[in-house]
Parts: structure tokens; sequence; C-alpha cells
């Protein structure tokens, strides 16, 4: 039987997996002693409060503010209970203050990255192409816009590539898969076993990888679209273009969440045609797992929708202990 109609979804953590539930989200993450640690994530949901940001398009700024927001908070537990930023000479309130301050660090550096590599570069890149290459007929067919986002997608590709060659990223990239695996056997119906999780695929359609990139190529849809409508200087003057494309970022990212939604709960060639690129780039963002990997995100799934583990081997011991 299977289990579709409960939409569960996760995130790799630093050894580790996330699973968000209906009713619960849960993470459970490998201890420096090898055990699992599990314990609940509490967090705001703010459809369940306000009906209007559960709204068609409003529901996927919100959805990705909140996963942000409830991921950060997780992969910096991960990486404390695991000991992968354990410092023998400092004590247990030194590393937590230090993990904050790295943590707020990474955040500005990934910010101003961001806007580096996926602002700045795609427009300087555009410039210089419209001028020595095009002689300025990319500038007089409006094409910034498409050009600009073709660049952030080849850019994106590339960052994760660069990314995924990392040690300890393959590794997340690895539980990345367990995840996807883990969650295709429940959505199957099959017990939570490794050897049943071990059968399926680590591509999942629901992806947040295929989320992002999907954000990209409606972006360019939407620009291109806007581009074609717009006066020509419009487009080409810096201080009106970047402030709309400020705005359309909210818009672009509700109908990236509408059809990621959409690809995972139908079946057909339409879905699979826009679900294709986000699947082949997941090919860079997961990796197969092992087997203590996919034991940690079945002890994440099985945290996250309240599935107890049969008592086997007491009931068994029992039952002996009754006969003698």
């Amino acid at each position: 039987m299977k289990n579709k109609c409960v939409s569960i979804g996760g995130q790799a953590l630093i050894e580790g997996i996330m699973m968000k539930a209906p009713t619960k989200t849960v993470m459970s993450v490998r201890l420096p002693d090898g055990s699992i640690d599990t314990e609940e994530v509490k967090e705001t949901h703010l459809k369940d409060k306000y009906k209007f940001f559960g709204l068609p398009l409003i529901r996927g700024v919100v959805n990705l503010i909140e996963s942000f927001t409830v991921g950060y908070k997780a992969l910096m537990l991960s990486a404390e209970k695991s000991g992968f930023a354990e410092d023998e000479e400092l004590d247990q309130k030194e590393q937590t203050t230090l993990m904050a301050i790295v943590g707020v660090l990474g955040t500005v550096l990934g910010v101003g990255l961001a806007l580096l590599l996926f602002m700045y570069l795609p427009h300087l890149l555009f410039k210089l192409a419209d001028k020595y290459l095009a002689g300025g007929a990319m500038s007089a067919l409006n094409l910034k816009p498409l050009f600009e986002g073709i660049i952030k997608i080849l850019i994106f590709i590339g960052y994760v590539a660069s990314v995924s060659l990392m040690k300890d990223i393959k590794r997340v990239f690895m539980y990345h898969g367990a995840e996807h695996k883990t969650i295709f056997c429940f959505e199957a119906g099959e017990e939570l076993t490794v050897e049943n999780v071990k059968k399926f695929s680590r591509f999942h359609p629901r992806c947040g990888t295929s989320f992002l990139f999907l954000m990209l190529a409606v972006s360019i849809l939407v620009t291109s679209l806007l581009a074609a409508v717009l006066p020509s200087f419009v487009i080409q003057t810096g201080y009106i273009w970047v402030p709309i494309k400020i705005l359309l970022i909210p818009l672009c990212c509700g109908l990236g969440y509408e059809l990621i939604k959409i690809c995972g709960k139908y079946d057909n060639a339409i879905t699979k045609i826009i679900a294709a690129p986000g699947l082949w780039i997941q090919r860079l963002t997961t990796k197969e797992p092992t087997d203590d990997m996919m034991e940690i995100a079945i002890a994440s799934v099985k945290g996250a929708l309240d599935i107890k583990d049969e008592p086997e081997a007491q009931a068994e011991t029992e039952t002996d202990e009754a006969a003698e």
C-alpha cells in the first residue's frame, strides 16, 4: 500500500538527516560513540496560524524562509552532536559561542558570495559579451534577462559540482541520497529496512535542488517575457531593472514551489519534462549512501511519523520464558 498521501520531506545534515512530516520535524544524528540520537526540532508554521500564508504562490515564499530557518538550526545542532566542531581545548560554552560566530560569518559571506555570483557577475559578463561579441545587438533585442539567466544556471551547476569534490560535503551529499531513497521506500509502502531502502533511487522530484533549479528557470521565463514588453532603456538601466528583478523573486519562488509540488504529485510526460533538469542536477547533489547512513534516514522517518519498532526480540524472549 503506497503512502504518497502522507507528505514527508527532509534535509541532509552533518552526519545526520532531518525529516519533516505533517505534524512533526525530527532529526537523527550519528554520535561520536556510534549510537543514533533522535530528537524533535521545534518550528512554527505561519500557514497554520494564518490562512493567507497557505495560499498558492504565497506559501512557496513562506515555506522557503521557514525551511532555511529550521534547516540552519538543525545543521548547527548536528555539527555539535556529531562532534564535527569539537575542540578539546575549548569547553562546551566556548564551542557553542564559536559555532554561533562561524554561523553568522558563514551567512554573511554566503549572502555576499551569492550577490557577487548571481547579480554582479552575470551583469558584467553580459556587458562584455554585448560590447565585444555582439556589437550591441543583444541590448537592442532585450536579451539581457535570457543571457543573465543562463549564466546563473551555469554558475549554479559549476558551484555545486565544485563543492561536491570536498570530502565533508560529499558525505552530506551521501546523506542526501539516503534521505531520498528512504522517502521513496516509505512512499512505496514497503517496510523501512536498509535492504528495502537500497532498492530505491536517490533522485527524487520533490527535492530542494530541483526547487532551486526551477526557481532559476522560472525567473528566466518571467524576466524574458517582461523584457519583451518593456522599453529597452528599462532593462539596460540598473537602478530600474535590479529593483524589478528583486520584486519578482517572491513570484518566481512561488511558481517554482507550485511546480515542484505538481511534479511530486503527478507522474506524466509533462511533469517528467519539468522535473528532468532538476533530477539531472541531483546527480551532483546526491551520492549513494552507506548502510549506516540509511539507518540514520530510517530512524529520522520513523521519528517524524511516530513509527514504533516492533519488539520482536523481546516478544520471543518472553515466549521462551513462558514456555520454560
